[in-house]
Protein backbone atom coordinates (compact mmCIF):
# COMPACT_ATOMS: atom_id res chain seq x y z
CA UNK A 1 0.00 0.00 0.00
CA UNK A 2 1.06 3.41 -0.64
CA UNK A 3 2.43 4.94 2.78
CA UNK A 4 2.96 8.15 1.82
CA UNK A 5 2.72 11.07 -0.73
CA UNK A 6 5.73 13.07 -2.39
CA UNK A 7 4.59 16.58 -4.28
CA UNK A 8 6.94 17.10 -7.05
CA UNK A 9 7.94 20.56 -8.44
CA UNK A 10 9.75 21.03 -11.31
CA UNK A 11 11.77 24.02 -11.06
CA UNK A 12 12.14 25.17 -14.10
CA UNK A 13 8.77 25.02 -15.22
CA UNK A 14 6.87 25.10 -11.88
CA UNK A 15 4.54 21.81 -13.02
CA UNK A 16 3.72 20.49 -9.83
CA UNK A 17 2.80 15.93 -9.76
CA UNK A 18 1.78 13.33 -7.30
CA UNK A 19 3.71 10.37 -6.68
CA UNK A 20 2.48 7.62 -4.40
CA UNK A 21 5.42 5.47 -2.48
CA UNK A 22 4.92 2.06 -2.03
CA UNK A 23 2.22 -0.73 -3.37
CA UNK A 24 0.40 0.69 -6.43
CA UNK A 25 -3.69 -0.20 -5.95
CA UNK A 26 -4.37 1.41 -8.85
CA UNK A 27 -2.15 -0.65 -11.28
CA UNK A 28 -3.66 -3.69 -9.13
CA UNK A 29 -6.85 -2.84 -10.56
CA UNK A 30 -6.62 -0.55 -13.50
CA UNK A 31 -3.26 -1.93 -15.07
CA UNK A 32 -1.89 0.05 -17.82
CA UNK A 33 -4.55 2.55 -17.47
CA UNK A 34 -2.97 4.25 -14.07
CA UNK A 35 0.24 5.49 -15.82
CA UNK A 36 -2.37 6.90 -18.17
CA UNK A 37 -4.20 9.07 -16.30
CA UNK A 38 -0.71 10.59 -14.61
CA UNK A 39 0.39 11.44 -18.36
CA UNK A 40 3.28 8.93 -17.61
CA UNK A 41 3.01 7.26 -21.73
CA UNK A 42 6.39 5.00 -21.52
CA UNK A 43 5.19 2.99 -18.25
CA UNK A 44 1.23 2.34 -19.89
CA UNK A 45 2.97 1.50 -22.89
CA UNK A 46 5.71 -0.83 -21.43
CA UNK A 47 2.93 -2.55 -19.18
CA UNK A 48 0.24 -2.58 -21.50
CA UNK A 49 3.26 -4.85 -23.88
CA UNK A 50 3.82 -6.51 -20.56
CA UNK A 51 0.35 -7.53 -19.79
CA UNK A 52 -0.63 -8.90 -23.50
CA UNK A 53 2.68 -10.84 -23.42
CA UNK A 54 1.98 -12.25 -20.26
CA UNK A 55 -1.70 -12.54 -20.22
CA UNK A 56 -2.09 -10.47 -17.39
CA UNK A 57 0.81 -11.91 -14.93
CA UNK A 58 3.48 -9.21 -15.26
CA UNK A 59 0.72 -6.79 -13.16
CA UNK A 60 1.93 -8.36 -10.35
CA UNK A 61 5.52 -7.32 -10.77
CA UNK A 62 4.41 -3.63 -11.86
CA UNK A 63 1.72 -3.43 -8.71
CA UNK A 64 5.20 -3.87 -6.64
CA UNK A 65 6.93 -1.97 -8.63
CA UNK A 66 5.72 1.06 -10.39
CA UNK A 67 5.15 3.70 -7.97
CA UNK A 68 9.11 3.58 -7.42
CA UNK A 69 9.48 4.05 -11.90
CA UNK A 70 7.14 6.96 -11.76
CA UNK A 71 9.18 8.81 -9.39
CA UNK A 72 12.42 7.90 -10.60
CA UNK A 73 10.87 9.22 -13.74
CA UNK A 74 10.08 12.10 -12.48
CA UNK A 75 13.63 13.16 -10.74
CA UNK A 76 15.84 12.15 -14.12
CA UNK A 77 13.17 14.83 -15.64
CA UNK A 78 13.93 17.15 -13.32
CA UNK A 79 11.51 17.30 -10.63
CA UNK A 80 12.25 18.12 -6.83
CA UNK A 81 10.72 17.07 -3.77
CA UNK A 82 8.51 19.67 -2.23
CA UNK A 83 6.45 18.30 0.12
CA UNK A 84 5.67 14.44 1.68
CA UNK A 85 2.65 13.39 3.75
CA UNK A 86 2.98 11.12 6.80
CA UNK A 87 6.76 10.60 6.48
CA UNK A 88 10.24 12.26 6.28
CA UNK A 89 11.89 12.57 2.33
CA UNK A 90 14.75 10.68 3.93
CA UNK A 91 12.48 7.48 5.29
CA UNK A 92 10.69 7.34 1.88
CA UNK A 93 14.13 7.90 -0.20
CA UNK A 94 15.13 4.78 1.96
CA UNK A 95 12.44 2.47 0.96
CA UNK A 96 12.68 3.09 -2.29
CA UNK A 97 16.52 2.74 -2.98
CA UNK A 98 17.79 5.93 -4.16
CA UNK A 99 18.56 9.60 -3.33
CA UNK A 100 15.07 11.85 -4.01
CA UNK A 101 16.30 15.75 -4.23
CA UNK A 102 14.42 18.30 -2.46
CA UNK A 103 13.13 21.74 -3.30
CA UNK A 104 15.46 24.11 -1.05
Amino acid sequence: MAFASIVFENPKTGLMKEAPVGFSWTVFFFGFISPLFRGDWKWSLIILLCQFATLGISNFYFMFKYNKLYIKDLVYSGYKAKSITKYDINFASMRIGFKIPQLT
